[in-house]
């Protein structure tokens, strides 16, 4: 049992010896294993359009942990991309200057292309030019925002950008940018500057204003497009019809939207116009020689509304014409009156009139203001519109579907037709309060003022929105 024993503590102790003998080789390994580095190499170059300035392009050496700047830079017409390589631990590839650490040997390249570049090419209408950078084809690099300035000649006014003009800053400046993203062609705009009368002009159910520099709003029904008159400029006279409305242009020309199914609209054509007016289904331009054109329905046409309102073709020595449902007036230069149409109420019955100022023709009804102040007026008087003549002071007239108005000189208003709550009574001749007026228009049912200080003021039916004119300021 000893010897067992003794057996025993000799193989523990030998055991014992060889975990020493391990740990001690396990020393000596650690300590002979080879220490971690404590530099590193980082290898800089770039591609053809550029370079790197820091640190620049060689080969260096850096402490471990190192935080190294970079910064390339690109040729001129070229553009820095990206940094490629060892690229792990730089802090942003896509920008041209950053960092990198520096925790391993370590290649990189800074990559560049060539920018595009994209041509400009500058013009302008009549009327001013492009100052800056000029009229011409320019070439840039893209992404380049280019100043532009347009300057207007003396009594024209810029009217904005056209072209490829989606990345103008402000197409409505005349001193705006353009970045450059592509290939663009523009055109600076100018039209005159006018300095005209406002007037109002209204209809059956829209109004038109006439704004002192030309430009033109409305209101109301737009149910044939009438009221779309928001891109029309260098207008010096507006009349509003049915669902028409006509502009006379400063040369002379002139334009028409809304309802055209009778040729109401077919004015395209029309050159040396003085004075435009819009009937119900007709238009009729008065040309600087004193002869007449008119545009609309001829006798007999299927919509049922041919009178011979059209037949002015014939008409000489007119200084003045108006159109009402199916009529047409013409104020001869002698103060007699003519006229052409529907007669079926007697609205034409104007060969008697003399010493005649001004016109207005209505529904089924037309007026005459005389040089004296006072006022005739012939057919359908069913509301009273033609019970004008004691009137006096007159100095300008309208008719409109049942009533007829009249400015008198001291900027008030008298009218005409059926009183409120009556058939057809809308309030339309409700205006005995209204002062300070300057020009008055006659709807189908309803009034509207231009006051001196170029606000406007309507009563009557107002289903349409056509009287809506509170906000609206027609002078500069």
């Amino acid at each position: 049992m000893r010897t067992i024993s003794g057996l025993r503590r000799h193989h523990c102790l030998a055991g014992v010896s060889t975990c020493f003998l391990v740990l001690a080789l396990v020393a000596v390994m650690v300590s002979c294993a080879a220490p971690a580095p404590t530099q590193y190499s980082l290898t800089i170059s770039s591609t053809a359009g550029g370079v790197v300035t820091t640190p620049g392009e060689a080969t260096y050496s850096y402490d471990r942990e190192t935080v190294v700047d970079l910064v390339a830079t690109p040729d001129a017409n070229y553009r820095f991309v990206e940094w490629t390589g060892h690229v792990g631990t730089i802090a942003d590839v896509g920008a041209a200057s950053t960092t990198i650490t520096v925790n391993g040997n370590y290649v990189i390249t800074a990559e560049f292309e060539e920018v595009p570049r994209y041509n400009l090419a500058i013009s302008s209408s009549g009327g001013g030019s492009v100052t800056t950078p000029g009229e011409a084809i320019f070439t840039y690099p893209a992404g380049t925002v280019v100043n532009l300035v347009a300057q207007a000649e003396e009594g024209y006014r810029f009217a904005g950008w056209t072209g490829d003009a989606g990345t103008i800053g402000d197409v409505n400046s005349a001193a705006t940018t353009i970045t450059m993203n592509g290939d663009y062609t523009i055109s600076a705009n100018f039209e005159e500057e006018l300095s005209v009368e406002p007037m109002l002009a209204a209809g059956i159910w829209h109004t038109v204003g006439l704004k002192s520099n030309g430009r033109v709003v409305a209101v109301g029904s737009n149910w044939e497009g009438q009221c779309n008159v928001g891109d029309w400029t260098s207008i010096v006279q507006v009349s509003a019809g049915w669902y028409h409305t006509v502009g006379l242009k400063s040369d002379g020309t002139v334009v028409a939207v809304g309802e055209n199914d009778d040729g109401q609209c077919d004015v395209g054509g029309w050159t040396d116009i003085i004075q435009v007016s819009a009937g119900w289904y007709h238009t009729v331009g008065l040309k600087s020689d004193g002869t007449v054109v008119a545009a609309g329905p001829p006798i007999g046409s299927d919509q049922g509304q041919g009178f011979g309102q059209c037949d002015v073709g014939g008409w000489t020595d007119i200084v003045r014409v108006a159109a009402g449902h199916d009529q047409t007036v013409g104020l001869k230069s002698d103060g007699t009156v003519v006229a052409t149409g529907g007669n079926y109420w007697g609205q034409c019955n104007v060969g008697g009139w003399t010493d005649i100022v001004q016109i207005a023709a209505g529904a089924v009804l037309t007026v005459g203001l005389m040089s004296d102040g006072t006022v005739v007026a012939v057919g359908h008087n069913e509301y009273g519109q033609c019970d004008v003549g004691d009137w006096t002071d007159i100095i300008q007239v309208a008719a409109g579907g049942t009533h007829t108005v009249g400015l008198k000189s001291d900027g008030t208003v008298v009218a005409a037709g059926p009183p409120t709550g009556s058939d057809q009574g809308f309030g339309q001749c409700d205006v005995g309060s209204w002062k300070n007026i300057v020009q008055v228009s006659a709807g189908g049912w309803y009034t509207v003022g231009l006051k001196a200080d170029g606000t406007a003021i309507a009563v009557g039916l107002c289903d349409e929105g056509q009287c809506d004119v509170q906000g609206w300021k027609l002078t500069a």
